[in-house]
């Protein structure tokens, strides 16, 4: 997932299943929304996209999403194998992992009191291939062929080729089941309005500003009980956030504080202040895209080999991040199975010297001239003038740095309009696939322009494993393609840190290695 990022995490053993057991039941949550009760206040720099899951695939709105719409599926804290949600059960039904079926909880209702059946779910799935926004989670679903509902309480897929990976992904926001009679079956839905039938309503909202969630009454499903009411205040940077922090105005931060401050809480001073600090091992990784479009300067791949070999990680997460952050020289980062150090193996030190021999041998005359957009988060303007520094002083780059809003930037690499861009990437599910097909796949959410035949073969024969462990050796592989030919630059790996006042307890739910922000796990001590 885009983050600013999709939307991600780590550390969790890389397990999947081709079958979710029935058996596990929800609970109806008894509490009503409760006007009265004081809510936790969350701060965070994310954004949310739009508040229609057909148009969303970054970490703001699906964290938001979680928490206003169900999918059939959801991860349980701690867990790495799709629990049902909306669902009583899920399975395949073939051997050949092409059908999927599940059969929802009775009951189900939206928070707006509106049943919700398979007709919905259906529709859900269906808007999204038929919108195809840019910004849209269709990518997620490039191995959904059909979508059928028989009768009120069962849905069933139909998948293009055998997928492993499918209870994962329509366990994330890509799943998010919408009030079919209030959304729009061909475009997004436009306001601020969000009906859906997750662990929280939506009060009110002001983009950019506030998002206030109440309990809702009406769900059922993997969550058994309601949650305390939530504000959520989204903040233009990181140091707005911080200056709001420090006065308290807020009993949560979670993505992202200012590295400085980053590094002075999570070395534990944040216990002599009366703080709680929730630290989690993270797939949440960063990386240098490149677009390969007609006339870009970096579509030769000796350009994109001579860059890769002249970036210094080691300064960027020493002397911009404050080692907040750890180097990553693979496409899937430490911890999640399948990681390996290609990058490193093929470009082991900065050495100018590499990248003029790159270029010397294609032909290509120096300075190459790129352009590198970037966009909000902690410290990406010094990041990348530290990219612009390292690269310029081979002699052999001249770098154009230029920061974008992110909704802008958004639709501007969807549109393939930069040559490099900076972007960081959080997991949607706790499979190494979550760190390849979206990346590097066919119809990669990067729009990068990239694409091979083995990649796209050892991808599809990597989600025919039923026992994810399986796929490892063919995820080394496509890592060992990834680093010759230089789609992408990984640049660093991070952990999740969420601070709160010590009188607020469940933050360690917000972030854990499934990719959802469990709002409804806070509560006041």
């Amino acid at each position: 997932m885009r983050g600013i990022r999709r939307r991600t995490r780590g550390g969790a053993a890389v397990v999947a299943t081709a079958l979710i057991w029935a058996g596990l039941s929800g609970c109806s949550l008894v509490s009503s929304d409760d006007g009265e009760a004081r809510p936790v206040t969350v701060g965070t720099t994310d954004t949310v996209t739009t508040l229609d899951p057909a148009g969303a695939y970054d970490a703001g709105s699906w964290a938001l999403f979680g928490n206003l719409y169900q999918s059939l599926l959801t991860f349980a804290p701690g867990t790495t194998t799709p629990v049902p949600d909306a669902a009583d059960n899920c399975r395949f039904t073939d051997e050949a992992l092409r059908t999927y079926t599940c059969r929802l909880r009775e009951g189900l209702t939206f928070a707006n009191g509106h049943d919700l059946t398979a007709r919905d779910v259906k529709f859900s799935f269906d808007r999204i291939l038929r919108i195809r926004s840019d910004q849209g989670p269709g990518p997620l679903l490039s191995t959904l062929k059909s979508v059928a509902a028989d009768g009120p309480g069962t849905v069933t897929f139909r998948l293009r080729s055998p997928d492993a990976t499918f209870p994962f992904k329509i366990a994330t926001g890509a799943g998010s089941i919408v009030d079919s009679s209030l959304y729009p079956a061909d475009r997004l839905r436009s306001g601020d309005a969000a009906d859906g039938s997750g662990p929280y309503r939506l009060k009110s909202y002001a983009a950019g500003a506030t998002a206030e969630l109440t309990p809702n009454s009406h769900y059922r499903g993997a969550v058994g009980k309601a949650g305390l009411p939530v504000t959520v205040r989204y903040f233009g940077d990181p140091a707005k956030m911080s200056a709001v922090w420090k006065r308290r105005d807020v009993d949560v931060v979670s993505r992202q504080l200012p590295p400085a401050d980053t590094a002075r809480l999570s070395s534990g001073s944040g216990a002599e202040h009366g703080l709680r600090v929730a630290e989690n091992a993270s797939a949440n990784i960063r990386i240098l895209a490149f677009g390969l479009h007609d006339g870009s300067p970096v579509k030769n791949v000796a350009v994109r080999r001579a860059i890769a070999a002249a970036i210094d990680r080691t300064g960027l997460t020493r002397d911009v991040h404050l080692r907040t952050v750890e180097p990553l020289y693979s496409l899937i980062p430490q911890g999640v199975s399948g990681h390996t150090t290609s990058f490193y193996d093929r470009y082991p030190k900065p050495d100018p010297e590499i990248s003029r021999g790159l270029l010397r041998a294609a032909g290509i005359t120096a300075p190459v001239r790129f352009r590198l957009a970037y966009s909000k988060g902690a410290a990406t303007g010094e990041e990348a003038a530290m990219l612009k520094r390292q690269l310029e002083a081979t002699g052999l780059f001249e770098v154009e740095t230029r920061y974008v809003e992110w909704k802008e930037f958004q639709k501007g690499y969807a549109q393939g309009a930069y040559d490099a861009f900076c972007l960081s990437w959080i997991a949607d599910y706790p499979d190494a696939d979550t760190f390849v097909s979206p990346l590097v796949g066919p119809g990669n959410t990067l729009h990068s322009g990239y694409a091979d035949d083995r990649v796209t073969r050892l991808i599809r024969e990597a989600q025919r494993s039923n026992r994810r462990e399986g796929g490892t050796e063919l995820y080394r592989t496509i890592q060992k393609i990834v680093a010759d030919e230089v789609p992408l630059v990984p640049l660093w790996q991070k952990k999740e840190y969420v601070i709160s006042k010590d009188s607020v307890s469940g933050t360690q739910y917000l972030s854990d290695g499934t990719g959802l922000w469990r709002l409804w796990r806070l509560g006041r001590i």
